[in-house]
């Protein structure tokens, strides 16, 4: 082969692969059930064939093609063609009280899971700030708890300003969203890395609703505190099983894969990393409820790096180190447990 077709050969193999990152991350605009051939068809008035060629890289889209689709989905050429500009572009939604509605960011996680699910090879980094979000949806109660908690508190929307939580206020809609985004994660090959401090915000919370009297009664606080005993339970087992499943499955169903650290000395920041083939993605949580994203090629590659080596600085206790993993369920089930003791006293 000559100098100049090798040249010409490693040219076609980079535009290529731009071009299957152009369409990975149009899916990512799209919602779940929608087909980005049909989409981009329509958008470049091609048949529903062309657009599949293209989108398999079988034949190249021209500059005329790639300005509509990168204007239509708001896609950064600089961002696709990974040119360095001395920035990081991220993307992401700022949460409006005036027009948020909670249903719609249960949607949105459940169609991030199923684009996650699509790929053969997927993998989701968590560094855990907190307990991650889909650990809430295992029992109602405490799905019913961070809901009201995130609107009243965190978001302080008008109608919840003067309310009390009360479980039954939770709409049975919402629960089954929980359950479907809950069953996209059981799928999902996870590594999640914990802290002491991961589990103490939402104690914390509790303490602070019920220092506050929100709580109705102690009766409530006292299920509130079991639901997440049987959370931090279900956990357990799925670490010592090395996998996930679902709580009500007395067979335990293998499901995605689960890997969980403990690190001692860490405190996660709810950062995420997601490993889609040979695309990576992190997904950076802000001001308590927001998160942007990004697929920047450098910023992931050092996340990527950052992940590996917090795992290697820390004690993995999922199926292996038994000893460490009895330990670090067994400091949390006390925390809840002198919680609960102390409501016992009050009655």
């Amino acid at each position: 082969m000559t100098a100049n077709g090798y040249v010409i050969n490693r040219a076609a193999m980079s535009i290529n692969q731009t071009q299957q990152q152009l369409f990975q991350l149009i899916r990512t605009k799209l919602p779940a059930e929608a087909s980005v051939a049909d989409e981009v068809a329509k958008l470049l008035n091609l048949s529903t064939d062309s657009a599949y060629r293209r989108i398999r890289g079988e034949k190249q889209i021209t500059l005329e093609e790639l300005e509509i689709l990168g204007v239509n989905f708001k896609i950064s050429l600089d961002r696709l063609m990974n040119i360095p500009t001395g920035g990081t572009l991220f993307e992401g939604n700022y949460v409006n009280p005036k027009t948020y509605r909670f249903d719609q960011y249960l949607t949105g996680m459940m169609h991030s899971l199923v684009y996650f699910n699509s790929f053969k090879r997927k993998e989701l980094y968590y560094s855990c700030k907190d307990m991650p979000p889909f650990h809430h949806y295992h029992y109602r109660e405490v799905a019913a708890f961070k809901w009201f908690f995130w609107l009243k508190t965190s978001l302080q929307f008008p109608e919840f300003a003067n309310r009390k939580f009360k479980f039954t206020d939770y709409p049975d809609d919402f629960f089954l969203l929980d359950q479907k985004v809950l069953s996209l994660y059981l799928d999902l090959p996870s590594t999640e890395i914990w802290n002491y401090e991961s589990m103490n915000i939402i104690l914390r919370q509790i303490e602070f609703y019920r220092d506050g009297q929100v709580f109705e009664s102690d009766e409530d606080i006292l299920r509130l505190y079991e639901a997440l005993e049987k959370t931090w339970n279900h956990i357990e087992v799925q670490a010592a099983l090395g996998y996930k499943f679902m709580h009500s499955d007395s067979e335990k169903k293998i499901r995605g894969e689960f890997k969980m650290y403990f690190n001692e000395v860490h405190l996660g920041d709810n950062s995420m990393l997601v490993l889609l083939d040979d695309v990576k993605t992190s997904i950076v949580v802000h001001t308590t409820f927001n998160y942007m994203m990004t697929t920047d090629v450098l910023f992931n590659e050092n996340m990527h790096n950052y992940m590996q080596n917090l795992t290697k600085r820390s004690t993995l206790i999922s199926e292996v180190s038994e000893k460490e993993r009895s330990r670090f369920f067994r400091i949390i089930r006390e925390r809840i447990a002198r919680r609960k003791d102390t409501l016992h006293s009050k009655t």
